[in-house]
């Protein structure tokens, strides 16, 4: 499936919400403790992923899709081509595979962000059909991977069609998913064996 353009097909039914709730996120976030270490005095924060940064899994233009994005910083390495983070344009064709073929070869992750849809005021779109939500790459629409409630198995699609919709409220997830549809998994539910079920299914 191709990328849907971030402004492709916009239907009158776009809507935005959670302004009130940006406040509350302030740029601070909680360490990524037990799976990525509990130094968080020394965690570096998110980054803007706007200007052309490319998708360090799959080489897609970040920003252009719809979608969430996300980042991940590295203890002793970095991606190709450029220092930490490697950013990515999808979490379920992107972020998350790149995660886990890393962690395999070792690499220690000291971080990872990703779109947080409690926090930012994203909008709904239609293209062919199909319903689309919108991408943001502010450092500020970034909360901490691991803290996250990800909606799965909605009618509503990333950039690359199936993807992970995250939230860092809980209801807010669930209040998603009774009106689009899907479950609910945590970060910890989310291994290389159960993503390769989700994008089979």
């Amino acid at each position: 499936m191709h990328g849907a353009p971030l402004d492709a097909g916009r239907s009158s039914s776009a809507y935005t919400r959670r302004t009130a709730l940006k406040a509350l996120f302030c740029g601070a976030t909680v360490g990524l403790a037990g799976c990525l270490g509990d130094d968080t005095a020394s965690k570096p924060a998110p980054v803007d992923l706007s200007g052309g940064k490319e998708d360090d899994q799959g080489g897609m233009v970040i920003g252009l899709h719809a979608g969430p994005n996300g980042q991940i910083f590295y203890r002793d390495h970095e991606p190709d081509g450029h220092p930490n983070p490697a950013w990515f344009h999808t979490l379920s064709m992107g972020l998350f595979p790149y995660y886990f073929e890393h962690q395999q070869m070792g690499w220690e992750a000291t971080a990872i962000y990703v779109t947080d849809y409690s926090i930012v005021d994203y909008t709904l779109t239609t293209d062919g059909g199909e319903t689309f939500i919108s991408t943001h790459t502010d450092a500020d629409t970034f909360g901490d991977a691991t803290e996250m409630t990800y909606v799965v198995d909605s009618e509503v699609n990333g950039g690359m069609g199936k993807d992970l919709i995250p939230f860092s409220v809980t209801d807010d997830a669930n209040a998603f998913v009774d009106e689009h549809g899907g479950s609910t998994v945590e970060f910890a539910d989310v291994t290389s064996e159960w993503l390769s079920g989700y994008m089979r299914s």
